[in-house]
């Protein structure tokens, strides 16, 4: 049955080349892929628009994607917010291939490899405080569901088995798998699968235009809407609440900054109530606000913190759960042959991912990109809130390396004037993200300052096409 799928597919590829092509062109793996693209499922992807128009990148190095024409794409979104190092970089790419030749790999369940080791305690002591262990996972949505786990199996071994329930916060983004889902705030993300875990409760999100637009850095109003978990704590019972998450910026649904003093008094208020608080750094974290966490950048300490995408540059997945010593330490009190947590993957761990993961690190500190990032930051600012007034822009946010660009809907259209100006973007030479009506930026940290005016004059460009 296969054999003859495969058949009738290369036959189309065969008779969709014209006559008197080169017949090389055929036989080009990139030609067959652009030819034959039924068979891939794309996620978050209007499936049957992209395969009328497909875009494919065929190569990347440094600053920039290739187009399977050949064309020059400047990276303004680091890939999915991830390849913070830029792309392609040959340290990486050896410790993958030596760690590949030496240990492919190698189970997490009662055996162990020296660099998962090597690298927890690496990422211990770059994480603040007390944030001193480590579960390895493989994606920001295992990260989340891990989290999730630990903090409601944390009151389960201290006696409290009672705190189950979860607070997230509207508009946030913690992945795709059920918890995950569930804690998350976005509709989208949530219709077509049900009602999720159960017990979920959320805080409001912190965006509001008519205080905060065209805002530069944390904006100076929003940080009371924290205190709206005292109502919840009233309305559910502390006891029955195992922890708060919320991304200290939210990126995926826009760039939504967090208000001055807001961090600050959620943790407050989680703290006076044995509540932990889970900081989302899947993308925060690796210097994408001018820190190795948003949690140092913020002096904001979470019981648990989240990470993924940047950790190893994107080149292999990988995520991790960091745990404050004590939240690890109450699950250490049974006897030793015990196992403390039921819970883990077969690729935890993985070799070749602590490997890139190691590389990565290397070249964090070698190249001091978390500096680099903090020392663009003021540039930064002051490029993308050049857009301030551009047609249809009602908002220009940043933090960090990162900028928000928010547009007017068209009647009955949402979102289609970003999408717009995201493939008007792409048509020019840059690669940017769509999230509903608003167009993210978040380029790999090796950015120069030419590049910066590059990108931002090519959005302006695209904006000024867009009706």
């Amino acid at each position: 049955m296969e054999c003859s799928k495969l058949a009738i597919r290369m036959h189309r590829i065969h008779r969709e080349t014209a006559p008197g092509e080169d017949e090389n062109l055929s036989r080009d793996p990139a030609i067959q892929i652009a030819n034959d693209l039924d068979a891939y499922w794309m996620p978050f992807t209007a499936n049957r628009q992209f395969k009328n128009a497909p875009r494919l990148f065929v190569k990347a190095k440094g600053m920039h994607y290739f187009m399977a024409d050949g064309r020059e794409i400047l990276d303004g979104t680091a890939g999915l917010w991830c390849v913070n190092a830029g792309h392609c970089r040959d340290e990486i790419t050896a410790a993958v291939a030596a760690q590949a030749a030496e240990l492919d790999y190698a189970t997490a369940f009662q055996i162990g490899h020296p660099k998962a080791f090597e690298l927890a305690r690496r990422l211990a002591a770059l994480a603040p405080g007390d944030l001193d262990h480590v579960f390895y996972v493989n994606s920001g949505s295992e990260a989340v569901e891990t989290a999730l786990k630990i903090a409601i199996a944390y009151h389960h071994v201290r006696g409290e088995p009672g705190r189950t329930r979860l607070i997230g916060r509207e508009r946030g983004y913690h992945g795709v798998n059920f918890g995950g889902m569930s804690v998350g705030g976005i509709g989208n993300n949530r219709r077509q699968f049900g009602a999720g875990l159960a017990g979920v409760d959320h805080l409001p999100h912190t965006h509001d235009l008519e205080h905060n637009a065209f805002s530069r850095g944390q904006p100076q109003w929003g940080a009371h809407l924290a205190d709206d978990l005292v109502r919840l704590i009233a309305l559910h019972d502390a006891s029955t609440i195992a922890a708060v998450i919320v991304e200290p910026m939210a990126g995926s649904t826009g760039v939504l900054v967090p208000p001055k003093g807001y961090l600050e008094r959620l943790a407050e208020i989680c703290h006076a109530h044995g509540i932990l608080l889970i900081f989302d750094e899947v993308i925060t974290g690796f210097g994408r606000l001018g820190a190795a966490f948003a949690a140092e950048r913020f002096g904001v300490l979470p019981d648990l913190m989240t990470i993924a995408k940047g950790l190893t540059n994107a080149v292999i997945p990988m995520g991790a759960v960091l745990v404050r010593e004590g939240v690890h330490d109450a699950f250490m009190k049974a006897p030793e042959a015990t196992v403390e947590l039921f819970h883990g993957y077969t690729y935890s761990g993985h070799p070749m991912a602590c490997a890139a993961a190691l590389a990565t690190l290397d070249i964090y500190d070698n190249d001091g990109l978390f500096a680099r990032a903090a020392s663009l930051e003021a540039y930064w600012e002051d490029a993308v809130h050049r857009l301030d007034g551009a047609a249809n822009v009602i908002d220009v946010r940043n933090i960090g390396i990162v900028a928000g660009i928010e547009f007017t809907s068209r009647d009955g259209k949402p979102g289609a004037r970003a999408y717009d100006v995201f493939t008007k973007c792409l048509e020019i030479g840059a690669l940017t993200r769509q999230a509903g009506e608003i167009i993210a930026l978040s380029p790999p940290l090796i950015i120069s300052e030419d590049e910066i005016d590059r990108l931002v004059a090519m959005v302006g460009e695209a904006i000024a096409a867009t009706p």
